[in-house]
């Protein structure tokens, strides 16, 4: 993410006019925009793997899977989860944005880690309908979630052979099918030894 000017702070209104005329797509954080650079192929891969579950596990639903260009509103802050899923009966859902999603998942990237993992998670927390948060490492096979339970949040990391199920949508995907066609250094060694193994079956 490319800085804004943190001198000129942004109303919502002024934001929100700005955001459907823009050629690049930008986050308020007290008042600030901050430019949203290009994603890489491997941030992508996850991405569109947990979309595309999402989206085929809950057709006939309610609710619904949206990939990177659908805003979450917290406070006065607008941010643009990699994947958010939010239901049809969500009363505080706009065109562009919505105030009470379900699930949100986001891929740590270098440029956005520390704000996906401290600013965007104390945000999140405080939005009651939100019950899970999902962090996705895509340099390394690392998935860690946030559930609400009772009002209280707990975490959980998950790697390769894991399973992981996200009760607020009641799904279960294996890591392995999170980390689908993403070339990292884990990956590679995961899918040389699966190739191995099955030579000798």
């Amino acid at each position: 993410m490319a800085l804004a000017d943190r001198d000129y702070k942004l109303t919502e209104d002024a934001y929100l006019a700005g955001e459907e005329l823009a050629d690049m797509k930008h986050e308020l954080i007290d008042g600030v925009a901050y430019a949203m650079v290009g994603a890489s192929r491997n941030h992508n891969a996850i991405a569109s793997n947990c979309a595309g579950e999402l989206r085929n596990h809950l057709k006939g639903r309610p609710c619904q899977a949206f990939q990177s260009d659908f805003k979450v509103k917290v406070g006065h802050d607008f941010f643009y989860p990699d994947v958010v899923v939010l239901c049809d009966q969500d009363s505080e859902s706009h065109d562009y944005y919505t105030e009470s999603p379900l699930l949100i998942i986001e891929v740590l990237s270098p440029s956005t880690r520390r704000r996906d993992e401290i600013t965007k998670l104390r945000a999140y927390q405080t939005l009651p309908s939100l019950q899970e948060y999902v962090l996705v490492s895509q340099d390394v096979v690392k998935v860690e979630v946030f559930k609400r339970q009772n009002n209280l949040w707990t975490a959980a990391i998950y790697g390769l052979g894991d399973e992981i199920h996200f009760s607020s949508v009641d799904l279960s995907l294996t890591v392995e099918e999170i980390y689908e066609r993403v070339d990292n250094e884990e990956m590679q060694i995961y899918l040389r030894e699966l190739e191995e193994a099955q030579k000798e079956s």
